[in-house]
């Protein structure tokens, strides 16, 4: 089935018609009244960016969050109960409530309490995190944050019709927040049948630039700039920063014949070679039939023992393996090098072995250019996106940075803590302190102390420490922090680069001579109720980046080693050296 004008053809979307779940607007007064009267649940980010992408059709022919039969066979088989090919979840749990109940209508609010839809409740069951992070995403470690994020969703989902009241607010380049069926509009303007998508989260290089031409010229059709502005991988450079540069590209580097710059307000899931299939299947609803697959696309990085979660190549196959159905070719992402001798870009494997190559990791743009307040070279990247970047990217000494102490209540976080933020003062940076006694007291007063208090009290800290660090401040915090889950979120929050997990490592035996407030034996007494190290677990972290020994290593000589760390990552800079060496 396709769309046709005079001059194009359009592949049609997924299942033949876009869904569209947004309420005529004549019934919005009533729709609006009536839903002032239900009960409501609150949507997390993530659901928002779900529920605009279903009432707008990009999910198609999903129409609803999915229920129990959906999501088991997605699970299994990547498809939907009805047998359309379907790799990824699309579910809304919630933490159970007497209010929510099956056969009645609720509110969906935003977290502003914006009224956004109405659902009726057609079904409530529960889901098993272990199978949903095995089967999807194909790992149950913690370093992949949609695995980690998991730990936090409500034990029940819930599915039902919806009827979207309103899409979420966005106030930020209004003009390229197009819909699908907007998006198929304006492509079919260009009077061209093929429109090739590219899949971004990331600035674009002249390499991108070069195989995007590429892919152009290939199918000879338009180009669907369409970068992710929703949830991306933790640590990725802010939606702000990457769609100026796209637009600067856009307006001066391209043939205006032949691009269109849209926005995605997806919530991704880092989910490797399911994602790519999805990223497939949503670009078929925007009117594209090739999708550029990149190396390791959508992957998280690595695992907790250092190795990539998925393969480099294992989307480009399971997008191809599947591309006669989805009715969307894969482009794969050729590698390309710069021939400086040349002044060109060529694919790797056609460059002969004595050629002159110049290249950029992705780890030397960071630390060798930007963190280091150098210009990035114009063969590599477009001076105007290169100006956009070192605005946005300062040097590391001027970058925000979190040091997590986590160990045993008297382990020693605290004085070690206490200790570094006097250094890091030395070294200029000033240095906000948050230990976990004092925040329990100013921002968690009335938490108690089970597993989820406990996580509660941890996320907090780390909410606060996320924005510390996105200001480009330093954050040094102390707290027991005893589960693994919540650690890890804040690691994602934060972000990996700007991270740095520290554990206190002291024998319980010795956190209980050092008591002196004597916890350990009122709890030894069970005077206290769910004391970590006594009758609740400490889960010791597998891979912190500094491993301190509490019982032997004194604070000082401790501080100093995280110091160390700081110097070496650039976080903080050296003092003079008349100064090191002891001189007036």
């Amino acid at each position: 089935m396709t769309i046709t004008t005079k001059t194009a053809q359009l592949i049609a979307p997924y299942g033949g018609k876009l869904v569209d779940l947004m309420a005529p607007a004549e019934t919005l007064p009533e729709r609006r009244a009536y839903a002032s009267r239900l009960p409501s649940i609150t949507l997390s980010a993530r659901a928002e960016c779900d529920l605009e992408l279903l009432a707008v059709g990009a999910f198609s022919p999903l129409d609803r969050f999915m229920g129990q039969a959906d999501l088991q066979r997605v699970l299994d088989e990547m498809r939907l109960a009805n047998g359309y090919l379907f790799p990824m979840p699309i579910t809304l749990p919630i933490t159970p409530s007497f209010d929510v109940k099956v056969g009645q209508d609720i509110a969906l609010r935003s977290a502003n309490n914006d009224l956004l839809a109405i659902m009726t409740v057609e079904e409530m069951y529960g889901w098993n995190m272990a199978e949903m992070a095995r089967k999807a995403f194909g790992t149950l470690d913690l370093r992949h944050p949609l695995v980690t994020e998991m730990h936090r969703w409500g034990p029940i989902n819930i599915s039902g019709p919806l009827q979207v009241l309103a899409l979420p607010d966005h106030y930020d380049f209004k003009e390229l927040r197009l819909t699908p069926a907007q998006v198929r509009q304006r492509l079919l303007a260009f009077g061209h049948n093929n429109v090739v998508a590219f899949q971004t989260r990331n600035p674009l290089h002249r390499v991108h630039e070069e195989l995007t031409k590429r892919a152009i010229a290939e199918v000879d059709g338009v180009l669907l700039l369409h970068p992710v502005v929703g949830l991306t991988k933790p640590g990725d450079v802010d939606h702000y920063t990457r769609v100026r540069t796209y637009t600067a590209l856009a307006e001066n580097h391209y043939d205006p014949d032949r691009i269109l710059l849209a926005l995605l307000p997806l919530a991704m899931r880092m989910g490797g070679p399911r994602e790519a299939v999805w990223h497939a299947i949503i670009r078929r609803n925007y009117g594209a039939n090739h999708l550029i697959v990149g190396r390791d696309h959508a992957g998280p990085g690595n695992d907790s023992q250092g190795n990539p979660i998925y393969g480099p190549y294992d989307a480009q196959d399971l997008v191809s393996a599947h591309s006669q159905e989805l009715g969307v070719k894969a482009v794969p992402f050729e590698m390309l090098v710069y021939l400086p001798d040349e002044d060109r870009y060529e694919e790797q494997g056609k460059v002969s072995r004595d050629a002159r190559i110049a290249s950029i990791s992705g780890t030397q743009v960071r630390d060798n250019y930007l963190a280091a307040g150098r210009p990035l070279p114009e063969w590599f990247t477009r001076p105007e996106v290169a100006e956009i970047l070192a605005e946005s990217y300062p040097p590391m000494h001027k970058q925000g940075f979190c040091v997590w102490l986590t160990g045993l209540s008297a382990s020693g976080k605290s004085a070690t803590a206490e200790i570094l933020t006097v250094l890091l003062q030395e070294h200029g940076r000033q240095t906000t302190l948050l230990d976990g006694a004092v925040v329990r007291t100013h921002l968690s007063e009335g938490l108690g102390y089970d597993k989820n208090a406990r996580d509660a009290n941890v996320r907090r800290m780390g909410f606060v420490a996320a924005e510390i660090v996105r200001h480009g401040g330093g954050v040094i915090c102390a707290a027991v922090s005893p589960y693994r889950a919540a650690r890890n979120d804040v690691r994602n929050m934060v972000g990996r680069e700007n991270y740095i997990e520290v554990f206190v490592d002291t024998p319980l035996e010795v956190c209980e001579q050092r008591d002196t407030q004597g916890m350990y034996a009122k709890a030894r007494r069970g005077e206290i109720k769910g004391f970590t190290g006594i009758d609740d677990p400490y889960e010791a972290p597998q891979h912190p980046e500094i491993h301190l020994d509490g019982a032997n290593g004194d604070p000082e000589s401790n501080a100093r080693r995280i110091l160390a760390l700081l110097l070496e990552r650039k976080f903080v800079r050296p003092l003079p050296t008349a100064r090191r060496n002891g001189h007036a």
